[in-house]
């Protein structure tokens, strides 16, 4: 088990890696270009883009805790430091959010005036297509191998792309001669990131609160009822990430079955509930005597 999981964080640091690589590819595109053709907001966009490079440095840090082996003081694996880092990225997304807010409210009241010129453009939609080719990447990656550090970045990325079309209608309402449609589309872009921000710190939040995850009741009660010698299941409860679900249920056995018997019923429980849903990891099984509700003699008067 920890060589599958040592392989499956590998595939996500090398995701997270080749994501770095662009990422600053595309910032210092932005920044060399913006500082020769004095255009501030891309410049600003440019080392936006830089702090993308940031998160990506706090995933492969985050990766590299979720993937240590079970010790004595963590029984349960490491993989909640992954969702625990994910809520650095949330962090800065906030941070993006409040400096666009910001940046667009100063330049309402303060207009930036600058000379718009083709290369700028070019410049611009050909790192928005990069990113744009990154975000869907990552997050259809993060999904499959149910990584909430690169499904967090995705929407990093996200914000990125937002804040590039913030500034190519800068360009463009500048070349018409309405500056002032610039900070306002800022500010609505911001409102984006921020609610991007929150989604990803609810989620995380939730894993690391011990929130139920969903999961069929239904389903788990009718796997844990088709096991041979179970009688009743009761109190379904789940907590963890959804790649990583603990679970702990109660089942009642006839009451004069021998003690042996139903630890086996218990292993057989955890191996079928494991076997029909992988994200289960843990299984903890409260065995309880059937309760024979007789019903009650009629007493004489």
């Amino acid at each position: 088990m920890t060589a599958e999981i040592q392989k499956h964080y590998q595939k996500i640091r090398k995701i997270l890696l080749w994501i770095l690589a662009l990422n600053w590819a595309v910032a210092l595109a932005k920044i060399i270009y913006g500082l020769n053709s004095h255009c501030f907001s891309m410049t600003a966009d440019g080392f936006h883009s830089l702090s993308d490079g940031t998160s990506n440095l706090i995933g492969i840090v985050g990766i590299h805790f979720a993937c240590q082996p079970v010790d004595k003081d963590h029984p349960y694996g490491h993989k909640k430091y992954e969702t625990l880092f994910s809520l650095g990225i949330a962090a800065m997304l906030f941070l993006v959010a409040f400096n666009l807010l910001k940046a667009g409210w100063t330049r309402l009241h303060q207009p930036v005036l600058f000379t718009t010129e083709p290369g700028s453009f070019i410049i611009m939609l050909i790192t928005m297509a990069v990113n744009s080719g990154v975000m869907y990447y990552e997050n259809k990656a993060g999904r499959k191998l149910k990584s909430d550090i690169l499904v967090s970045d995705s929407l990093h990325t996200r914000a990125d792309i937002f804040t590039s079309l913030s500034v190519i209608v800068s360009l463009a309402v500048n070349k018409l001669g309405f500056p002032v449609i610039d900070p306002i589309v800022t500010m609505m872009i911001s409102l984006f990131i921020g609610y991007a921000a929150f989604s990803i710190a609810k989620q995380s939040s939730d894993v690391l609160c011990d929130t139920a995850v969903f999961l069929d009741d239904r389903k788990v009660r009718n796997i844990v009822l088709g096991v041979k010698g179970v009688r009743a299941c009761h109190k379904i409860r789940s907590r963890g990430r959804i790649d990583d679900i603990h679970l702990d249920l109660h089942v009642q056995v006839n009451p004069s079955m021998h003690m042996d018997s139903a630890h086996q019923i218990s292993y057989r429980i955890e191996g079928a509930l494991k076997s029909s849903i992988p994200e289960i990891t843990d299984v903890v099984v409260h065995m309880e005597p059937l309760e024979l509700h007789l019903p009650l003699k009629k007493t004489k008067k």
